[in-house]
Parts: structure tokens; C-alpha cells; sequence
């Protein structure tokens, strides 16, 4: 029998993400040069997931 698709591992799912995660947002932010040391991280900006 097969698996529902809801249960499929997200990787398998191969759809891209439009949310990134904090972690991830600070990273492009750090890339961009829009980060300084000693930031908050609560209440970031929008980003736009790399393409």
C-alpha cells in the first residue's frame, strides 16, 4: 500500500520554500552585509529566499 502524500519526508516533496527560518534569514542577512554583531534577532525583516 502506498503512503499518503501528507506523510511523505519534505525533502522527497521537492517543493521550494517561500518561509525561511530565522536561522536561515540571519545568514542571508550576514551574506547581504545587512547584519551587525550584536543584532536582535527577534522581529527581522521580510527576505526573499535566495533564488
Amino acid at each position: 500500500m502506498s503512503q499518503h502524500r501528507s506523510l511523505r519526508a519534505a525533502s522527497a516533496l521537492g517543493a521550494k520554500r517561500n518561509v525561511l527560518k530565522r536561522l536561515e534569514r540571519v545568514e542571508l542577512l550576514k551574506k547581504r552585509g545587512e547584519w551587525k554583531a550584536g543584532d536582535r534577532v527577534t522581529g527581522l525583516r521580510k527576505t526573499k529566499p535566495p533564488a
